[in-house]
Order: structure tokens, then C-alpha cells, then sequence
């Protein structure tokens, strides 16, 4: 089934509720869907569970989310920056909680959840505060532990174009998280350049098919 055009961000974000599990891509400000997040944070939705690689930057996208307060739990690998301010604000004041991840860990979880895995053993993290709690078994004389997937109802992508069935292709590094995100979210919410035709993208050429992809909104020159 193709995906549903929304007319603006807002109307691409509107069903995002209260107390939402949302996938942002991006690596810092690179495949960041600026536009998506600007517009999730006026429609009021709160008390969401955030899962993104960093914990924001500056004083835009996901770090204004985290500012205002909409942002109840963070799972990421890089909390901490030189301008991750409005996160170290909240975090020290107990206002956010944070799930540390190693990044090779977090992408697996998140290709785990979309790929239908129940869990999956790995050595990152073995012997550290980060598997406390979790089982961890020995194999083959090396320590692993044991992760589980991550599911989201909503993901928020950045890529550069997409079809009318919803078929999409990223601009370089851009690409990131973004493909692996579509398949693990419930509904995953894309914001691109441009709209093509069937056809108007070579299928070799496709990321992300477009049966992972629920809405697309056209924001031109936002890559």
C-alpha cells in the first residue's frame, strides 16, 4: 500500500502522542530531520522515549525536545558533547533518564527489532556497568551479553527523495541511521526533498523500500 503525502510536517507527526517510543535518525546534525522534529515539538506531544545516536546539539532539533522538557528517557551512545547543554541540564537535575548504548549495540538493536530477532549475544560491553543485570554467557572462551531489541511506534527520517510508493534514497552520509530505523518503528514518518513518480527512482538505487515507509512529506532543500 503506498503511503500516506501529508501536506506539511505537522500533519506528518500529528498522530506522535503522549508517552511515544520515537526513532530519530541522524549522526549529530547530519540526517537530523530537523523539520519533523520542530514539528513534534509543537504538537505538544510529551513524556516520550527518545532513541537517537547523541543526546542533541546546540539549540536545535532533538536538543530543544530535551530543553522543553518533552523527553522522559534517552537511549543513545553519546550523551555528552561540548554542546550538549540542555541534555546535561536536565540529566543533573533528574529530569530525563538516560540508557548509555554503545553504537555498534544500538544500530544492532534497532536492525534486530526490524528484522524480527528476539535478542542477540555480543562481547561489547561484557565485564562493564553496562551489562549489570543482563545475561551474559561465555562462548567459545570470550565473554558476551545478551541484548535486546529495540521497538518504536514512530520513526523520523531524513532522506533525499522518494517515490509515490514511498521507496526512498538518502544523500550520502545522511543515509546513517535512517534505513534501519524504517523497519523497527510502527509507523515511520520520512521528510525528503522531493516526491517522484514511480519509476523516477532507479530501483537499483533504493534504500528503503518503500513497505517500511507508513507517511512521506515533501520539504524541499532541507538535505
Amino acid at each position: 500500500m503506498a503511503p500516506r503525502i501529508a501536506t506539511s510536517a505537522a500533519d506528518a507527526v500529528a498522530q506522535i502522542t503522549d508517552g511515544s517510543t520515537v526513532l530519530i535518525g541522524g549522526f549529530g546534525n547530519a540526517g537530523q530531520p530537523m523539520e519533523l522534529i520542530d514539528a513534534l515539538m509543537q504538537c505538544g506531544a510529551t513524556d516520550l522515549t527518545v532513541v537517537n545516536n547523541n543526546a542533541g546539539q546546540a539549540d536545535a532539533g532533538l536538543a530543544l525536545l530535551i530543553k522543553e522538557r518533552r523527553v522522559k528517557k534517552i537511549i543513545c551512545s553519546f550523551p555528552r558533547q561540548s554542546d550538549s547543554w540542555h541534555f546535561d541540564e536536565a540529566y543533573r537535575a533528574g529530569e530525563i533518564e538516560l540508557e548509555l548504548v554503545p553504537q555498534g549495540n544500538l544500530a544492532e538493536r534497532i536492525r534486530a527489532a526490524g528484522a524480527g530477532i528476539g535478542g542477540f549475544f555480543t562481547p561489547t560491553g561484557y565485564g562493564t556497568l553496562l551489562a549489570e543485570g543482563k545475561e551474559t554467557r561465555i562462548i567459545d572462551g570470550r565473554g558476551y551479553v545478551l541484548e535486546s531489541p529495540i521497538h518504536a511506534d514512530f520513526a523520523l527520517i531524513k532522506a533525499l527523495r522518494a517515490d509515490t510508493h514511498g521507496n526512498l534514497v538518502y544523500r550520502k552520509t545522511a543515509r546513517n541511521f535512517g534505513p534501519i530505523m524504517a523497519t523497527a518503528a510502527a509507523q515511520a514518518i520520512v521528510q525528503v526533498d522531493e516526491v517522484v513518480p514511480v519509476g523516477g527512482i532507479d530501483p537499483e538505487n533504493v534504500i528503503t523500500p518503500g513497505i517500511y515507509v507508513d507517511t512521506v512529506v515533501a520539504l524541499g532543500g532541507s538535505n
